[in-house]
């Protein structure tokens, strides 16, 4: 089986029913916000590396993480950070956090031939325009993923929940294109 690294995880969560992003974006001295550009607060943490959007609504939107405890640890972060600041946070065990996306990449160890792995896969599922974008574009339906593969073996799984998905998806694509006989293991 390939290795298979995350890049990045996107997770959103709730951190109150409203926050005032002015009163906050005043206190904490790392926020970027920018209201005139863009409606959310930008808050970026060193360690874990992680950028988090804060909206008026409460809902936040973290990205960056590289595993799950990452992700829970940022958020953790943050709410500590707003209840010093006496915002009126939930409490750690009613933030939900959500995983919205998470991105990978794997090597399958050998080149492909795009044009014959294409024709291999079925059309239906396959998006690849060369003159485009140089990597073909392969969705599977159970895990519910989107894989990038290039030539050079190189692939990129994107729209994942579970870091589970990814590997079976990376799995069933390598099992396929070897059946095909596009790759040898």
């Amino acid at each position: 089986m390939p290795a298979i690294k995350v890049e990045n995880i996107v997770a959103s969560t709730s951190f109150a029913d409203k926050l005032d992003l002015d009163a906050i974006a005043q206190s904490l001295e790392e926020a970027e916000y920018e209201p005139e550009q863009f409606p959310g607060l930008v808050y970026r943490i060193k360690n874990p590396k992680t950028a988090t959007l804060l909206f008026r609504s409460g809902k936040a939107n973290c990205t960056g993480a590289k595993n799950i405890e990452d992700v829970q640890k940022t958020i953790e972060i943050i709410a500590d950070k707003l209840r010093k600041m006496n915002i009126d946070v939930y409490k750690n065990k009613d933030l939900e956090i959500v995983i919205q996306n998470i991105v990978a990449i794997s090597d399958l160890g050998t080149e492909l031939n795009l044009n014959e792995v294409a024709m291999g896969l079925g059309l239906e599922n396959v998006e690849y325009e060369p003159e485009q974008f140089p990597g073909l574009v392969y969705r599977i339906k159970e895990p519910k993923v989107a894989m990038l593969l290039f030539g050079s073996g190189k692939i990129v799984c994107t729209g994942a929940r579970k870091t589970e998905d990814v590997s079976i998806a990376v799995d069933k694509l390598s099992a396929e294109l070897s059946s095909l006989d596009l790759i040898r293991k």
